[in-house]
């Protein structure tokens, strides 16, 4: 039996989503630890799962891999559509489940195409594959086509930057008990009328702060300045989608990072990919102000929900 298991993470954002600039998306984000995801597969003579997203996942990978069959077993999964890459992360661990235990030699970066995973953003794949903070190198914008490209037919961004999260860094997690975030034909339509208006001067200033204060603030290792980076980058995003979410963050996401972003113990606040959650970065001395904080955030909004805290994630999935 092979067993594997991979961790969250959080989507602060892309570079660019204009058509006039050379290259398109640009994923930023960073792999956790906690939540995770793990998936268990033996040999079989068919498909056997009863996780449903998973069976449809275990049926391509024993197509890709031309093996006679698996039986799948899903023993802890991500919230779905919550912001924290649980399509991706369940995707990728059942076609390297499915590799391990029959096997099979596996390309995870050449296949997660044809599974239908890291299409837009590479961050997902990347995280999977290398933990880490991750910036991805987007498309050519050339490529952009108004369809959904088929499954297979194209390749996940190469990473352009990956820096180790220092062992001292926490992130906050809030997730609202609230309606999932936008995934599949919504979640395609939605991105694709964000790219064909989006105001390319965003880009320049995301383009600038990642530069000159994200990248250098993980190089040194600064939580503070980190976390103050990524929000700008991550407002910036929420002006390309204010229209198709409601407002620079879908609703009632912007009341909560706008109390967590008061706290001295948080610095700096945003929504992870469509949401609902809700991230805050802050470090190992302020951990317990930072779940206060966090606490106080759900109260005010009057929305229950969970908060927990979780280190980077420095190693990608872990195969047994």
């Amino acid at each position: 039996m092979a067993r594997v298991s991979a961790g969250a993470r959080i989507h602060f954002g892309f570079l660019n989503l204009s058509l006039s600039r050379d290259r398109l998306y640009g994923g930023l984000g960073v792999g956790l630890d906690e939540p995770q995801v793990t998936v268990s597969a033996e040999p079989a003579t068919e498909v056997h799962c009863r996780h449903p997203d998973a069976r449809e996942y275990a049926e391509r990978a024993a197509d890709l891999l031309d093996v006679p069959g698996v039986d799948v077993t899903v023993e802890r999964t991500l919230p779905r559509h919550a912001g924290l890459g649980s399509g991706t992360q369940l995707a990728l661990a059942v076609l390297q489940a499915v590799a391990t235990a029959t096997e099979t030699t596996v390309d995870i970066r050449r296949l997660a195409p044809e599974m239908g995973r890291g299409g837009r953003s590479g961050v997902g794949v990347a995280s999977f594959e290398d933990g880490g903070a991750i910036l991805d190198a987007g498309h050519p914008t050339a490529r952009f086509t108004t369809d959904r490209p088929a499954d297979g037919s194209w390749t996940v961004p190469a990473v352009a930057a990956r820096h180790s999260v220092p062992d001292d860094w926490r992130f906050l997690l809030l997730v609202p008990e609230v309606d999932p975030g936008r995934n599949g034909a919504a979640e395609e339509a939605s991105m694709r009328s964000v790219v064909e208006r989006a105001d390319p001067v965003t880009s320049d200033r995301i383009a600038g702060i990642v530069t000159r204060r994200l990248l250098p603030a993980l190089a040194e290792g600064s939580a503070e300045r980190f976390g103050e980076a990524v929000e700008s980058v991550g407002r910036l995003n929420g002006t390309w989608y204010a229209d198709e979410q409601g407002g620079v963050y879908r609703p009632p996401v912007g009341a909560l990072v706008s109390t967590l972003s008061e706290s001295p113990a948080v610095y700096g606040a945003g929504q992870s990919s469509w949401g609902p959650t809700v991230y805050g970065v802050t470090d190992a001395d302020h951990v317990d102000e930072a779940i206060t904080a966090g606490e106080e955030a759900l109260a005010a909004a009057g929305i229950e929900g969970t908060v927990t805290v979780a280190r980077g994630r420095n190693h990608g999935a872990l195969v047994e």
